[in-house]
Parts: C-alpha cells; sequence; structure tokens
C-alpha cells in the first residue's frame, strides 16, 4: 500500500488539512483503500488538536479534523512512509539532515504537485490568511492529486 506522511511545522495546521484533503481526494477518485496518509511536524508537541480556526475552515472543505492530535516527525514515522511531502524548504533541508536514510524520499509539496518548488506559508496571524493557506493547500493536492500519487507509487517500488 503506497503511503503520504505531509509535514509542517507544529502539525496544527498546514499537514493535517493537507493530508485530510488528500484522503478526500483519494476517496473521491475511488483509491482511497490503497493509501496509507498521515501527517506530523517539524516542531510539534503530542496531543494538540488543530488550531480552532483550521477546524473551521476544514468544514468548509468536507474535512473533519476533530479527531487530529499533534505528533513530531520520528525516524520511525519517516521510514513507515514512501512519500514525505513538506511545506516549506527549510522543513525538508532540516529533514535531509536530521534524517538523511530518508532524503531521496522528502520532496516540497510544490515540487510534487505542480513541479515547481515555492513555500507554503504558515499564515495563521488571521483567519483571511489561513483561509488563502487552506484553498492553497486544497488547489495543490487536488490538481497535483495524479502527480503527488505517481511519485509516492514510484518511490514505493524503489524501496520494493
Amino acid at each position: 500500500m503506497p503511503s503520504v506522511l505531509f509535514v509542517c511545522t507544529a502539525n496544527r495546521f498546514r499537514s493535517p488539512f493537507a493530508s485530510a484533503f488528500f484522503r478526500k481526494t483519494a476517496d473521491e477518485s475511488g483509491s482511497a483503500g490503497i493509501w496509507t496518509v498521515d501527517s506530523a511536524g517539524t516542531w510539534a508537541s503530542s496531543g494538540l488538536p488543530v488550531l480552532p480556526a483550521i477546524s473551521r475552515i476544514a468544514r468548509d472543505y468536507g474535512l473533519d479534523l476533530a479527531g487530529h492530535l499533534s505528533k513530531p516527525v520520528t525516524r520511525s514515522l519517516l521510514a513507515s512512509h514512501d512519500l514525505i511531502l513538506v511545506m516549506e524548504r527549510g522543513h525538508k533541508e532540516a529533514l535531509q539532515i536530521e534524517f538523511p536514510e530518508s532524503g531521496d524520499r522528502i520532496h516540497l509539496l510544490s515540487q510534487a504537485a505542480e513541479g515547481r518548488e515555492y513555500d507554503i506559508p504558515d499564515l495563521i496571524a488571521s483567519f483571511e490568511s489561513m483561509m488563502e493557506v487552506a484553498a492553497i493547500l486544497s488547489s495543490l493536492v487536488r490538481t497535483g492529486f495524479g502527480n503527488i500519487c505517481d511519485l509516492a507509487i514510484r518511490l514505493q517500488a524503489n524501496r520494493g
């Protein structure tokens, strides 16, 4: 079963939203049963819910993040996923330095989805800025779904 891990900083906004949206898109495409999808944070504390505003925004996208609890990135979590999608270049660099054995499986979400490298910022200053980031994430996952799936499947085969 191919697997994707979405990673942001605190695991309370971008990565849980992106992973839930990926699951929804997989479900809509009829491929939900073949994917393992999770999220984590590079600087996450364990056991915290998503930010309250994110729960509201997620509901607008048909996502339920009520049960999400944050967790930090660990070596075993990275090892259990074929594709690791990060939000920022800094996440990618930090993970590749700390976990070099996972380096070839760590990609920027923007690169995997669109073929262009750019950061997806952690804009939590206002509800409007969080809505903008959610729109970026949903667009990337929806339009890049096929590219993300193809990359995860290729990486899974390489690990095989």
